[in-house]
């Protein structure tokens, strides 16, 4: 069984999510962003603990900041060092869909939930493209 790691990179916060099993996705503990080095480490070190085959990182599809997203994305998983698979997913809206789960109680809390329950609707989207 594949393990994946989904990230929604940010320049404040980092949310992650985790999924060994096609139905089950778990938010992780976001990663609050310091500097390059010290997020990507933060990351890396998750995706050792986790043994994670595969990462998924969130992006913009199809926007004008697209090719600018895929430069950052491709340069902090350069500093990650990870040898798997990375794959885009589109992150359309999954900012906004986290917001509304979290029925606005966390709203202005930003300790990273929204952020890592944002990483679990990106997961969650590609592990269902996938069936």
């Amino acid at each position: 069984m594949m393990k994946y790691i989904a990230i929604d990179l940010g320049l404040k916060r980092i949310g992650l999510a985790y999924s060994a099993h096609k139905d089950i996705v778990t938010p992780l503990p976001a990663v609050m962003r310091k500097n390059r080095n010290q997020a990507s480490l933060e990351v890396k070190k998750t995706i050792l603990e986790w043994e994670v085959d595969c990462v998924v990182v969130g992006i913009p599809l199809g926007g004008s900041s697209e090719d600018e997203m895929r430069r950052r994305i491709a340069h902090f998983m350069n500093l990650v060092a990870f040898e798997g698979e990375v794959i885009y997913q589109d992150e359309a809206g999954s900012s906004l869909e986290a917001e509304s789960m979290m029925k606005g109680e966390m709203k202005y809390v930003r300790d990273g939930r929204i952020d890592s329950i944002s990483a679990m609707i990106i997961l969650q989207r590609y592990l269902k493209s996938k069936r």
